[in-house]
Formats: C-alpha cells, sequence, structure tokens
C-alpha cells in the first residue's frame, strides 16, 4: 500500500515539475482543423430544485470557481438547506461558420452531479465529480453567428449523488462547495478525430510508444496519420513518421499505436524537466501532448525509487485543495495561475521534490 501511495505521489510530481501548470486558456484556440471556444468567464446563476429549469438568474457567478463567489451571495452554501436542491448556470454565446461534423461540450469537473440543457434540450448528464463531461451537442448547436443558450445544473450538496459516487468525503471537511469549478470547453473539429491519446516512454530501447483512440462517425475507410515529436520549448522536429489506416470503414472507433525511436534524446527529472511535445495529425483533426522521457520504478529488494535507472530519494507533501475551498479567505486564489505557479515555487524552495494532490483532482488551470 505504501509503495501504491509513493507512485501516485510520483505521477503528480511529473506534472508539477514537469511543467504542465501553465496560463488559463484564451477564448478561442486553434490546432490544424481542431478548434476550441472558451466558455470561462462570469456566467448567470440562480438556486432552484433538481428538475425544474429555474426561470430567473439574478445572481452572477466565475467559471471556473464554486457557488460561494457569487454576487450577490447565497444563503447556507456548502450545506444541505431547504432553500434548494440545485444550482442552475447559465450563459450565451455564439459559433461563426458552419458547425462542423464534431461538435463537444468539455465541463473539465463540476460537482455535485452535472445535468446540461443546449438551446433548451436536455444535451446529457454526468455524475462523476472529479473527470471531464464530454457531451456530444451538434445536433443542438447554432452556428453562423446565431445565439446559443448553455444552462447547466450542479447538484447542491454531496447528498445530490447517488450513494457510492465518489464526493470527496473527508473528517476534516465540513463544507461541500458545489460549482463548476473547473474550465467549460466547445471543441469544435472535423471527422475522423482524435479522442485519446497516451504517450509512453521505453528507455529501455530509446524509443517512445504512442496509443491513440481514433473517432470515425463518418466511418472513413482510410486515414492517414502524420506523428512528430518536438522539443517542446524550442519547437525543434526531433522526429516525423506518417501511416495509412485502411480498412477502417466499418470500425466507428479505432485504436492506432505507433512505436518511435528516441536516440540521443534528453531525459525528464524534477531537476531538469525537459519535455517533448508529440502531435498526431489525421488531417481532419490534429491534437497535441507534452511528455518527458523518463523511468520510474521501486527496486524490489530495497525498496527505493528509481528515476531513470538511478535511485531517486522523493521528499514531499500531501496538498488537500479540497479542504483550502472551505477556507474562508480562499478568494480566488486556486483559480489564478500566478498564484498556483507562486505555490510549487514555495516547494521548491523547501527543498521538496514531490507532492501528492488528494481527495480530488484539482483544476487544471490549462495546458500551455
Amino acid at each position: 500500500m505504501l509503495r501504491r501511495w509513493w507512485v501516485i505521489l510520483f505521477v503528480i510530481l511529473l506534472f508539477i515539475w514537469g511543467g504542465c501548470l501553465g496560463g488559463r486558456k484564451t477564448s478561442t484556440k486553434s490546432t490544424g482543423d481542431r478548434h476550441i471556444i472558451n466558455l470561462d468567464g462570469n456566467w448567470e446563476i440562480s438556486q432552484g430544485s433538481m428538475d425544474l429549469v429555474s426561470s430567473s438568474f439574478e445572481h452572477k457567478v466565475p467559471v471556473p470557481g464554486l457557488v460561494d463567489m457569487a454576487k450577490p451571495s447565497f444563503d447556507e452554501v456548502g450545506k444541505k438547506s431547504e432553500k434548494r436542491q440545485a444550482f442552475w448556470y447559465r450563459r450565451t454565446f455564439t459559433v461563426e461558420g458552419q458547425i462542423p461534423d464534431v461538435a463537444i461540450l468539455k465541463i473539465h469537473k463540476a460537482k455535485y452531479g452535472t445535468k446540461v440543457f443546449l438551446n433548451g434540450q436536455l444535451a446529457g448528464e454526468h455524475l462523476p465529480c472529479f473527470t471531464p463531461a464530454l457531451l456530444d451537442v451538434k445536433k443542438f448547436l447554432k452556428g453562423l453567428g446565431k445565439q446559443n443558450e448553455l444552462i447547466v445544473r450542479v447538484g447542491a450538496d454531496r447528498e445530490c449523488l447517488p450513494e457510492g459516487m465518489p464526493t470527496g468525503w473527508d473528517f476534516e471537511k465540513y463544507l461541500y462547495i458545489p460549482g463548476i469549478y473547473d474550465s467549460v470547453e466547445l471543441i469544435l473539429t472535423g471527422a475522423p478525430y482524435i479522442s485519446n491519446v497516451q504517450v509512453v516512454p521505453q528507455l529501455e530501447d530509446n524509443s517512445v510508444r504512442i496509443e491513440s483512440l481514433i473517432q470515425n462517425p463518418t466511418l472513413k475507410d482510410e486515414v492517414d496519420i502524420i506523428c512528430r515529436i518536438r522539443e517542446y520549448k524550442s519547437g525543434r522536429t526531433f522526429i516525423s513518421d506518417q501511416t495509412r489506416m485502411g480498412k477502417v470503414g466499418d470500425d466507428p472507433v479505432f485504436p492506432f499505436s505507433t512505436v518511435l525511436p528516441m536516440r540521443d534524446c534528453k531525459l525528464w527529472s524534477p531537476e531538469e524537466p525537459f519535455l517533448y511535445e508529440v502531435e498526431l495529425d489525421i488531417g481532419t483533426d490534429t491534437l497535441k501532448m507534452r511528455f518527458g522521457m523518463r523511468s520510474f520504478r521501486f527496486d524490489k529488494e530495497g525498496g527505493r525509487a528509481i528515476l531513470n535507472g538511478k535511485p531517486y530519494f522523493m521528499r514531499g507533501t500531501n496538498v488537500c485543495a479540497y479542504r483550502f475551498f472551505e477556507d474562508a479567505e480562499r478568494g480566488d486564489k486556486p483559480w489564478r495561475v500566478e498564484w498556483v505557479r507562486r505555490l510549487h515555487r514555495k516547494f521548491k524552495s523547501m527543498h521538496w521534490n514531490s507532492i501528492r494532490y488528494c481527495i480530488g483532482f484539482p483544476p487544471e488551470l490549462g495546458t500551455k
């Protein structure tokens, strides 16, 4: 069990000192044929029942954030109250041009239980509090500059979720404050499109394995996949490869896997967090992901952590962001990039090389 927690701690370390914390996304972002509309900002909000959409929205609240940040404020937020069963979020937005083959609404994280309506139609539900909701909204979405109305309901307390659903319970917490506490994005792209990418460094033979799932709703029979690896900071191309996937017209989802050589690559460590970037380009969609070339394991005999073939002594702590959420002086700090960066630099100044976020994943704060 102890080893298991150290592995989890080290995975968090990869993200913190690997440079994956970064600035908040801009309102729009394009990568190849993939266009992302960021829907963060001030939303309207009201309180009410679980099943009846609110008819008036007289409060404002930031997204990402928590309901206790609403202006004017609500009473008794964070505990079960007779004042409400749920909170209802609302905002409008427009999409220029025609709607492409794929339109996915991504709510990175919200609690407690998410229900989404787009232009008066139920777009879907998502119960988990710590994983993204990915909803296909193409048939409800209006393009050509027409106004879209997005309404998101979240449960007002933990009891809104069914028994067995993780809610972030903690014996040191008193308030469980609901809200859309991570970014909301609309992803527009062509078909086929890339739904998932995993990068696996293989130092034993100086290579990297790339695994991906490709959604093929239009049942295209052949797909050309270009895989490029670059140095993340310099942008210098390290290697490029092209593969043709044929006879996939019967598959609405198909996997893609490739192994590319990484000879003379620079290794990643907390002290020297050198990053590469992989880009998958399938013509109709493009997706990028950062990674570091490193290996990590525990020595069975000595019980030591082994990073890149050498013993590595890990020093760190737990960070309970969800306890901090109920702090009366928390404000908007968890969503201010400069504050989060300063916090982690403080950890490093204490000679820590690893931390573990516990009781749930914190807001992602973008990927750049």
